[in-house]
């Protein structure tokens, strides 16, 4: 066995040896320390080059992101929590801006807002790595918003469309459906090329875990991403986490296809800025809300947009979620956000007690750029609908209060309820185009008036059932070309006016 001071003879020439080839030169480093620490974020003295957004790192790993630059220091949000740092750590600049991972790697996965995965599997392979803060598209680099994105939910594609490349709002109190929607309208493009990716903003793990089942059991999650900040991690990554979504939403975007992207809730997501922003001493204003918190937002959905063909003609189609008081509109980000948006779909706490899910109150809900782009097979049939359902509402609340009725009103009323029992629908259960177009075409043609207001759920299952086996060829027609034409109409009435007769001769054939 060799002694120690034998080994120590044969290492230390070698290790003149390098040393003597190596040339030393200054080196300027720039350290930073912590001046205080705590709930999510730390102010740093020294590092003066530091810029906004800048990413910056920890003593013991763990990183920031600068967000407000003083004279002598800066404040920045962890992405991580705050143990091991204290006041006096040192701190290290990077010179760049967060990124996070982007590309195919990422679909049917569950990830944090900085690409770790969360669902077990492997790393995520990523086809680069993007800044998280990108600007809009220019107004040159938009189009026109001229194709539909169906929800597969009855009262949105007929009163509230939406079109690619939108952003609509859905708006309402706690516990009234809001997130149904959003889900229902990602599970009904299982069978369509949209990509969908889901945004949960400081929920609990079990209301993320309730989101995401659906969409593994109904729809395609093989095309989509569900990006996880739940309530219990670092107030940082919540506010990064609907930044995350978009650029991963853009990359495909960009790309040429398109995109459904759902941020759930920024209403959460305001919170954590004005907790951080109070934290780190930013002037506060209305609501406690710092005076920046419409441009967080601005600046977010401005990068939802239809891209014009010399850009690849993808679309990015935004539907964020916001919370309510009370049904109060008028609160600072609601109104922050309806300004923002396209229009928005408001759930009115009354209809969901009452049990009218979705619970849409189609009076204070509108899409400013939908319309244009709705289905020629569903604007033929759903023309009049909001009008007449108006009317409804109106009168059905005029006799509440034991006013008499003469026959033509007791005949709109009847046609109203029925108009509502066709828009009732339940979670999970999205309908095709041509399912949409059949039963507002009975409606319109006033062949469910003849129908029992207790045999209209009845007869949406019949619809389902029965029509695609007697007039497939005009549903698919209908399905793929948009298109409502005489031949399709015919078809569908004769179908339609057959079970209606059926549905009449049951009570009879039972007995």
């Amino acid at each position: 066995m060799t002694s120690l001071p034998e080994e120590l003879a044969r290492w230390l020439p070698r290790a003149s040896e390098r040393v003597a080839g190596l040339t030393p030169e200054p080196r300027l480093e720039q350290v930073g320390r912590v001046r205080r620490v705590g709930d999510g974020v730390a102010v740093v003295a020294g590092l003066p080059e530091t810029r906004l957004d800048e990413l910056i790192v920890f003593a013991n790993g763990a990183h920031g992101l600068a967000v407000t630059l003083d004279d002598e220091s800066f404040g920045c949000f962890l992405l991580s929590s705050h143990e091991g740092i204290g006041a006096g750590s040192l701190v290290r600049g990077t010179g760049q801006v967060i990124r996070v991972p982007v590309g195919e790697g990422l679909l049917g996965r569950i990830v944090n807002p900085l690409g770790q995965p969360l669902d077990g599997g492997p790393p995520v392979e990523a086809d680069r790595y993007d800044p998280v803060e990108r600007p809009a598209p220019a107004i040159a680099d938009r189009d026109l918003v001229s194709q539909p994105l169906h929800s597969g939910l009855v009262v949105v594609d007929s009163m509230v469309p939406l079109g690619r490349g939108q952003r609509e709002l859905i708006i309402g109190d706690r516990k009234t459906g809001k997130t149904a929607i959003a889900i229902d309208t990602i599970v009904n493009q299982r069978d369509t090329d949209v990509i969908c990716i889901y945004a949960a903003i400081g929920q609990r793990e079990s209301a993320v875990s309730r989101s995401v089942a659906p969409l593994r059991e109904r729809g395609d999650f093989s095309r989509c991403i569900v990006v996880v900040a739940e309530a219990s991690a670092p107030a940082g990554t919540q506010w990064l986490a609907p930044y995350a979504a978009c650029t991963m939403a853009e990359y495909f975007s960009e790309r040429g296809r398109d995109v459904l992207l759902v941020l759930d809730d920024l209403t959460k997501h305001a919170n954590v800025h004005r907790q951080l922003s109070l934290l780190l001493r930013n002037p506060p204003g209305r609501e406690a809300y710092p005076g920046d918190v419409f441009y967080l937002h601005g600046r977010l959905l401005e990068r939802a947009a239809k891209l014009s063909p010399e850009r690849g003609g993808g679309s990015l189609t935004a539907l964020p979620i916001a919370e309510t008081q009370a049904g109060n509109l008028t609160a600072y980000i609601p109104t922050n956000l309806i300004s923002i948006t396209d229009g928005q779909i408001y759930l009115e706490p009354k209809l969901f007690y009452e049990g009218h899910k979705p619970a849409v109150d189609v009076s204070r809900s509108v899409s400013r750029v939908g319309g244009k782009t709705q289905a020629a097979a569903m604007r033929a049939v759903a023309d009049t609908l909001k009008l007449d359902y108006a009317q409804f509402l109106e009168l059905e609340a005029f006799t509440r209060f034991g006013g008499l009725s003469d026959e033509r009103t007791q005949r709109t009323i009847e046609h109203g309820r029925r108009i509502r029992a066709v828009l009732e629908q339940p979670q999970l259960q999205p309908l095709r185009l041509s399912e949409q177009v059949a039963l507002l075409l009975a409606l319109k043609e006033g062949l469910l008036d003849e129908v029992s207001l207790e045999d209209v759920p009845r007869f949406k299952e019949l619809v389902r059932e029965h029509l695609p086996r007697s007039c497939g060829r005009a549903m698919t027609h209908i399905d793929e070309r948009h298109e409502l034409g005489e031949g399709q109409r015919n078809q569908l009435l004769a179908a339609l006016r057959a079970l209606v007769e059926g549905l009449r001769d049951e009570p009879d054939e039972e007995g």
